[in-house]
């Protein structure tokens, strides 16, 4: 048996399409200025955790996102924050290292369906 032979199209508004090629590899990083990225004291003994849960899983879900070590990660999350034009600051390799082993980093995958598997209307 042979295999089918796949439709071709033929692109006739090269403008648009040309736009959603380039839309494909745009990339939207937020960073909410009322987040509070340093942690609030726990009224426990010792020295107090500097960053807040969510400034960890911040530049750990970069580091996954992105396939970096974190020293990288480090220096990626700084020049984000820079060119947005907050001044916090930003974990050291060292505390991110540490915290990711309390840390679960989910990033929800969705991954493409096979045409033979798509439910038709």
């Amino acid at each position: 048996m042979s295999r089918p032979i796949p439709p071709t199209y033929k692109t006739r508004n090269w403008p648009a399409y040309n736009e959603a090629l380039k839309r494909r590899g745009s990339l939207t990083i937020w960073f909410d200025p009322e987040m509070s990225w340093d942690a609030a004291p726990t009224g426990r003994r010792g020295r107090q955790q500097t960053y807040r849960d969510a400034a960890i899983q911040t530049c750990l879900s970069m580091k996954v996102l992105f396939g970096m070590a974190l020293r990288q990660t480090t220096g990626v999350v700084e020049s984000l924050l820079r060119l947005v034009g907050l001044n916090w600051t930003v974990p050291d390799f060292s505390t991110l290292s540490r915290r990711q082993k309390t840390l679960a980093v989910n990033i929800p995958y969705r991954g493409s369906v096979p045409a033979e598997c798509r439910m038709t209307p």
